[in-house]
């Protein structure tokens, strides 16, 4: 078992699915946002403009206000976790 987070806020987890060629188009993250990757692989890019590959077991975070884009040519299954107070370099290695 991996720790994910651990908060005494409120927070909304949800998850998503994009099918083959599935964009979630550029956006501003509206609160902190940790997506975990569970099946499937894309490709995401944040303010930089600068484009990562994910694939499963990845995680992605975007502060609040941060310009972001998931897309997948093959399809992708993700946890979406979305809170005020999300910290999670406390739990989570960075790469």
């Amino acid at each position: 078992m991996s720790r994910i987070i651990q908060t005494d806020q409120a927070a909304r987890i949800g998850c998503m699915h994009l099918e083959e060629n599935g964009v979630i188009g550029y956006h501003q993250a509206v609160v902190p946002q940790l997506l975990l990757i569970i099946n499937g692989e894309g490709v995401v890019r944040g303010a930089n403009d600068k484009v990562e590959s994910v694939q499963s077991g990845d995680a992605v975070f975007w502060e609040k206000g941060e310009w972001h884009e998931t897309k997948s040519t093959a399809g992708l299954t993700a946890i979406v976790i979305e809170s005020e107070v999300l910290t999670p370099a406390s739990f989570m290695s960075q790469r």
